[in-house]
């Protein structure tokens, strides 16, 4: 399952590895894909629910939104 976000405020690496981090700890399995330049965040999982990453990241200072 695939899902898909805007970060509007994910502008380096240290975002990428925070933003990474904090799903893989509660998704194991996630693979993260980030480009800053764009913004845009996938996250691919056998189960994942966008509303949990947007609750975790904006836990952790992010604002992301549904893309």
């Amino acid at each position: 399952m695939k899902k898909e976000f805007i970060v509007p405020d994910m502008t380096c690496g240290h975002c990428v590895q925070t933003i990474t981090k904090t799903i893989q700890e509660f998704v194991p399995d996630a693979v993260v894909t980030a480009d800053t330049e764009t913004h845009w965040l996938t996250v691919e999982a056998e189960q994942v629910e966008a509303q949990e990453v947007m609750m975790k990241l904006q836990a952790v200072g992010f604002n992301p939104q549904l893309a």
